[in-house]
């Protein structure tokens, strides 16, 4: 039997070092990727939670036969459709590692992987590690490769607004998360259909309060499938509530970076009226949704090229 963490309560009493957090859904075909990965790892003390967001292959008993050989403790959950944000939360909920390491269903990661990620914690002094959310590191594709930019200096403590508006780091990056802080910061649940809900929704609020350290270590092996349909679909076709909330988050949370990058918060205004068009919310909603008067100004000077996206969206 597992122990429980006692999350109502703040009592947690966890069993391992890490949570290899696994969302799926129909990707049987290289789920494997993941277990190999988790087989060679060179730390030992980590479970893998593999959550199913309503597979209609045969993950399940594929997970079935692992969890009979695995050298390693595999809990399995099917859940319905709801998206990847849903399984996040649950993830963080039930997880028996200190720390929780998403490594998704087509991936893979070094076989040092974990060791390093522990190796960069015991870094950070005892007495400053409650200060900090975790460790985030570089990706590499299939070839060894770096994906993306490295950092300007390694380790390096930061946020993720920092990192994406004055730094200018972009590409694939990865990391492991206290499971703690990830309890303080759940992805929203909309009740409805199945939200696209933006990862960066959490990480820009959750690393203002609690940093992350980033390292100039290439821990993730990122397999390229081919383009994200959500990014290039039309916007009849997006999830309209979903960027909804992802606009909203960058107005409320990171105008204080306007000056490093103007464009990026004009877009993000126009894009919040538009969707929330989309959305049938009224603007007294759109507006009152707004927590500082500068994001407000910002909307409201940029809501006729929101109407503009919006009608322009509503013909094709």
């Amino acid at each position: 039997m597992h122990l429980q963490p006692q999350v109502d309560n703040k009592v947690v009493q966890f069993r391992y070092t890490f949570t290899v957090f696994t969302p799926t859904y129909n990707r049987a075909h290289t789920l494997h990727r993941v277990y190999e990965s988790l087989c060679a790892q060179t730390y030992q003390s980590f479970e893998w939670l593999i959550v199913n967001d309503g597979s209609t292959d045969h993950t399940e008993q594929l997970v079935q036969q692992w969890q009979q050989s695995a050298p390693f403790p595999i809990r399995y959950h099917r859940q319905e459709n709801s998206g990847k944000h849903i399984a996040y939360n649950y993830a963080a909920k039930v997880a028996l590692g200190e720390f929780v390491v998403n490594l998704d269903s087509d991936d893979a990661c070094v076989p040092e992987a974990l060791e390093r990620f522990q190796d960069y914690w015991n870094q950070i002094p005892p007495a400053q590690r409650s200060k900090y959310s975790g460790i985030d590191c570089l990706c590499q594709d299939t070839e060894g490769k770096i994906i993306g930019d490295r950092f300007p200096q390694s380790p390096m403590d930061s946020h993720v607004a920092e990192i994406r508006y004055r730094l200018r780091i972009s590409g694939e990056k990865w990391g492991m998360q206290r499971t703690e802080v990830l309890r303080e910061f759940p992805f929203p649940d909309v009740q409805g259909r199945r939200l696209e809900m933006p990862e960066s929704m959490v990480w820009t609020r959750l690393t203002r309060q609690y940093p992350a350290r980033y390292v100039n270590d290439a821990l993730r092996i990122y397999y390229t499938n081919g383009a994200d349909q959500i990014t290039r679909a039309r916007w009849a076709e997006k999830d309209t509530r979903g960027f909804f909330l992802s606009n909203q988050t960058t107005l409320n949370y990171d105008l204080d970076y306007f000056w490093d990058a103007p464009r990026t918060f004009i877009k993000a205004a126009a894009n919040y009226s538009r969707a929330g068009l989309h959305c049938g919310y009224p603007l007294r909603q759109q507006v009152n949704s707004l927590t500082s008067i500068s994001a407000r100004l910002l909307w409201l000077s940029l809501l006729p090229l929101g109407f503009v996206l919006w009608f322009r969206d509503t013909r094709q």
